[in-house]
């Protein structure tokens, strides 16, 4: 059996190699995706799309006598109102409404949360439209659990990557009419997403206008809707960036010259965030400040929301500007700090009809500001901000190694005590007070500065919803009978957390062992992946799949996403991930030394529990005894340093070299983690984790070599073909 799992897993990497086309992660960019995936399922006609109503969904069926869940939130006043608005605005027969706000944010400012607001979903991705008389929304499989609960009967729900859903050129192609005009606010669509689906919509007669007015913006009252956000803004120095803002401009100007551009517009929160070693909390859980950034040859502009209230002396100081950010009189590299409403102003005089270098613009900016230029002015290309951040430096990794050994221990202290309580019954804890309960212990560790994201705090059921929230009308009791699923993370001056462990206080069922057993074996797999540098995560992502494939199981979300350092806990370019998940390669990069990334498969059984185990590790070389094409090979250091649970695991199921892995690791915790919690006297949480890193002896079989077992899987494979 252990050998057929071993061959199935070489097959699936050998297949994601062959076949490693990537398809977008949400709707809008997966339109130029949809078509060449309907050969492999069966192609719904337009009269079915037609026929789609929220009817479809089980609680919304005539008759259906399902109580509605406590989170549900009835849109039907918002949807009246947004209707109300299509004469006046250019006569439009539909709208769409972005997950994203004018940076292309994956997590907005609560004052940009426009398409929660008007379908009542709260999840971080998705993509609504509204018609004149029906509405729709679209989601990847992290969040069709969560959709379902969460959005009334007036919404159709799109489970995007499942048979027979289409895409919402596809939808809207079904319902309306040549002739027929669709509108979008062109500032919060990425440049690709609205180039295809104007494409798409011109086959059908159908236009695709913009205008700058946001229709959800028109019917959100002032009375009800967020602040705009105007959050401190602090300096973060060399001592955690490890390099200054100068030297960033300075090599930023270096690739720019390589690719012949005479601008650079920035519009992504973390990479202005990172560029002048700033910090923010516009949006929460994120250290990002509302701004945009122009570095050009000679000149370097910041537009800031707020200019006056938030550049302080000491940030004037930092950007070798004036008070008022004016550069007269400055030598040496200064930045101009101007008003945040001049930057798409300032962006259309860049346009230089005489000049042969261009205007460097991300494919993820938006379409507004692709097209304040012509294209022929325009470069649109990945910025090289993105790996220039996620590759980090020696004082980062350093950083980064430190602030994951606190956090580590702060959450071992935490879990030791939560587990006494709840085996005990001495306290009663739930969802919400353990996640709070939590984040006092992590902002008790040194260089805190608050959690990287919402704490997933989940009990049984709740932990099948992949990216569940705790809230009041949700809220469960931690027992000894449930799994307790806990996602959480911490922001830092040095490094940004992200952790998850699936725990059980009682005695689990064989078959949340098993889910558990083989969700680790996925995370050991990735974590002992050797491969050649330039391999993408896609490339990788089944070798943490393989042990849940084999056994009829999967999940509906990536393996591994980048993380910032005290910046986004999702950061770009490369990602772990595989089909309906996986983002166009655009945006998208190789996996390289010194980037960190999230390990992290699972399982979730609707209705029961879910398993997921995430660590954060660190690309590294790898030490291997040749370099075949002069190429440097490449694995993953695991930096989070948190124990597994050894009462979920099914030892038998494990292999020699995942044992050994599971050992070395294990030893890792004690010998890093440990040392701080005995120099802090913390004695029940250090006698929790000995308890967990206890050696586990190897099975003792013999192990097929990795070129017996190539060949022995080449032999099955010749034999069936």
């Amino acid at each position: 059996m252990k050998i057929l799992e071993a061959c199935f897993l070489v097959i699936v990497i050998t297949a994601a190699t062959v076949n490693s086309s990537p398809i977008a992660d949400h709707d809008l960019s997966n339109e130029k995706n949809v078509h060449r995936n309907h050969h492999r399922t069966r192609r719904a006609t337009e009269n079915e799309y037609r026929r789609m109503s929220p009817s479809d969904r089980p609680k919304c069926k005539s008759g259906s006598t399902m109580p509605r869940p406590p989170n549900e939130v009835n849109t039907t006043s918002r949807l009246q109102k947004l209707r109300a608005l299509f004469p006046a605005y250019d006569g439009i027969k539909a709208y769409y409404i972005p997950t994203e706000d004018a940076h292309q944010s994956e997590y907005v400012a609560a004052h940009d949360e426009r398409r929660v607001y008007i379908s009542g979903f709260s999840g971080s991705a998705g993509t609504a439209v509204v018609t004149e008389d029906k509405a729709a929304l679209w989601t990847d499989g992290r969040y069709f659990l969560q959709a379902e609960a969460e959005l009334d009967c007036n919404w159709i729900l799109m489970k995007q990557g499942e048979t027979g859903v289409p895409s919402s050129t596809e939808w809207l192609g079904s319902l309306l009419s040549a002739g027929d005009k669709v509108g979008a606010n062109p500032t919060l669509m990425p440049i690709d997403s609205w180039q295809v689906i104007e494409n798409r919509m011109k086959d059908k007669s159908i236009s695709l206008i913009g205008n700058s007015t946001d229709l959800v913006d028109e019917i959100w009252p002032d009375s009800e809707r967020p602040a705009f956000p105007n959050g401190d803004i602090i300096i973060l120095n060399t001592t955690f960036s490890g390099k200054s803002w100068k030297d960033k401009v300075t090599e930023l100007r270096k690739k720019m010259a390589d690719k012949n551009t005479r601008a650079l517009f920035v519009t992504a929160l973390d990479e202005t965030a990172w560029l002048f070693n700033l910090r923010g909390s516009d949006i929460a859980y994120n250290p990002f400040f509302i701004s945009y950034a122009i570095v050009e040859e000679n000149n370097v502009r910041f537009y800031l929301s707020n200019k006056t209230g938030r550049l302080t002396p000491k940030i004037a100081v930092h950007l070798s500007t004036g008070t008022t950010g004016d550069c007269s009189g400055k030598t040496g590299i200064c930045v101009q700090v101007k008003p945040y409403e001049d930057a798409l102003s300032d962006m259309k005089n860049l346009n230089d009809t005489s000049s042969t270098k261009k205007v460097w613009i991300s494919p993820a900016s938006s379409y507004a500001v692709y097209s304040s230029i012509p294209a022929s002015q325009v470069l649109k290309e990945r910025s090289p901000i993105q790996l220039l951040k996620a590759v980090k430096n020696q004082v980062e990794r350093d950083g980064y190694e430190r602030c994951q050994i606190r956090d580590s221990a702060a959450l071992i202290e935490f879990l030791a005590m939560l587990e006494k309580d709840v085996k005990s019954g001495s306290k009663q804890w739930n969802e919400i007070s353990a996640a709070s309960k939590l984040e006092e212990y992590r902002r008790m560790q040194q260089y805190n500065m608050g959690l990287s994201f919402n704490t997933i705090s989940a009990v049984g059921s709740n932990g099948a919803v992949i990216h569940y929230s705790p809230a009041p009308s949700t809220n469960k009791n931690l027992t000894t009978t449930e799994m307790y699923l806990l996602d959480s993370g911490g922001q830092y001056l040095d490094g940004t957390t992200d952790v998850t462990r699936t725990l059980h206080f009682g005695t689990p069922t064989e078959e949340m062992k098993q889910a558990y057993t083989r969700v680790l074996m996925g995370a050991i797999n990735l974590a002992m992946m050797i491969w050649p540098e330039g391999t993408y995560g896609r490339e990788i992502d089944s070798a943490a799949r393989a042990p849940l494939w084999s056994y009829g199981w999967n999940y509906r979300h990536g393996t591994g996403h980048g993380i910032g350092a005290f910046l986004s806990v999702h950061e770009g370019p490369g990602r772990i991930c595989l089909g309906s998940v996986c983002p166009v390669p655009s945006t998208r990069s190789a996996l390289y030394e010194h980037m960190f990334f999230s390990d992290e498969p699972g399982y979730y059984e609707p209705d029961q529990f879910g398993v997921r185990l995430e660590t954060i590790v660190m690309v590294v070389k790898a030490n291997t005894p040749n370099n075949f094409g002069n190429k440097t090979y490449l694995t993953f250091k695991p930096v989070t340093l948190v124990p597994f649970e050894t009462h979920l695991i099914k030892y038998d199921l494990l292999d020699d070299k995942q044992t050994k892995w599971l050992n070395d690791y294990h030893a890792e915790c004690m010998e890093k983690v440990g040392k701080v919690l005995q120099a802090a006297g913390k004695t029940e949480a250090y006698k929790w984790m000995e308890a967990r890193v206890q050696q586990i002896s190897t099975s003792g079989q013999a192990f097929l070599t990795a070129n017996m077992l190539l060949a022995f899987c080449l032999v099955v494979i010749s034999r069936v073909l």
